[in-house]
């Protein structure tokens, strides 16, 4: 997807807040998107979305998108899962993968208890867990995300991390905002700054080494003969060889999305052993992958 002196502006002679902006957004990439309030970022986002079209300049390229944005307007006529279903069937989902998929999407975030709730009736936080699954329901090749964190319980940000981190692990490109600087930061791509209605490139922050990251997990894997560990692995894991077994090691907010992706990998890798980094002897229990 590439921005060619994209520029933007709300009205005829209203200032520009966006103005020749060049962006190639690279795929399987996680891209966050900075900047001061006010700044046009939420701009930005709508223009990679396809929300708002450029006032300048051209946009070319866009994959398959979905988009969660800064306020998710609850007042529609669908019950959650209605609501999902409807959006699954014009992603071209058929209605029985939709349905299934809304399920999936609502369990994961803890909101399953609401699937035949009026979208009027939700919390603010228990919509907010439908306007994320809505984006996530079809797989979107180019995820958009506008402080899609706020508003969300501490169990479904973390699932929110997890699942934006598989995204990317299958291959989509994610693009976000959040207010806390810490979002993600381990696993960031590419930073970019919105200030002076331009668009400009923060330096990389080095990633942290996996003894650094807080509560981590071991992955013990065995990979199919001559095989290479997958480049791009959600997390950026530290691995080491051993015998005929990988030991990966990787942020526990990650610990799934990794594993997805060894079974996901061409032929699959087995996995062997999952648990906390502190302790070999104790297999993770399920409340705690």
């Amino acid at each position: 997807m590439r921005l060619e002196a994209v520029g933007r502006r709300y009205g005829l002679g209203g200032p520009w807040v966006l103005r020749g902006v060049v962006l190639d957004l690279p795929a399987r990439a996680l891209v966050r998107v900075e900047g001061p309030n006010g700044s046009g970022k939420s701009t930005l986002l709508r223009l990679l979305a396809g929300i708002d079209t450029p006032t300048a300049g051209r946009i070319t390229g866009r994959p398959r998108t979905a988009y969660v944005p800064e306020r998710f307007s609850a007042a529609l006529p669908f019950t959650a899962t209605g609501y999902l279903v409807h959006l699954g069937r014009i992603h071209g989902l058929r209605r029985a993968d939709a349905a299934a998929r809304a399920e999936e999407w609502l369990t994961r975030f803890g909101a399953v208890g609401h699937a035949r709730t009026p979208l009027g009736e939700l919390s603010k936080g228990t919509a907010q867990k439908v306007a994320v699954a809505q984006a996530l329901l079809a797989g979107p090749e180019l995820l958009i995300l506008d402080e899609a964190w706020t508003g969300l319980d501490t169990a479904a940000r973390a699932e929110l991390d997890r699942a934006v981190a598989e995204r990317v692990a299958a291959g989509a490109t994610a693009v976000f905002v959040d207010h806390d600087p810490h979002r993600l930061a381990d696993a960031v791509d590419l930073r970019l700054r919105v200030e002076g209605a331009s668009l400009v490139q923060v330096p990389a922050v080095p990633r942290q080494s996996a003894a650094a990251r807080g509560s981590m997990v071991r992955i013990e894997a065995g990979g199919p003969p001559g095989a290479v560990v997958p480049a791009g692995l959600p997390g950026n894991p530290v691995h080491e060889s051993r015998a005929d077994t990988t030991v990966f090691t990787v942020s526990a907010a990650y610990s799934d999305a990794l594993l997805r992706a060894l079974l996901a990998a061409g032929p699959p890798w087995h996995i062997r052993a999952v648990t906390a980094a502190g302790s070999l002897a104790e297999p993770l229990t399920d409340g705690e992958r």
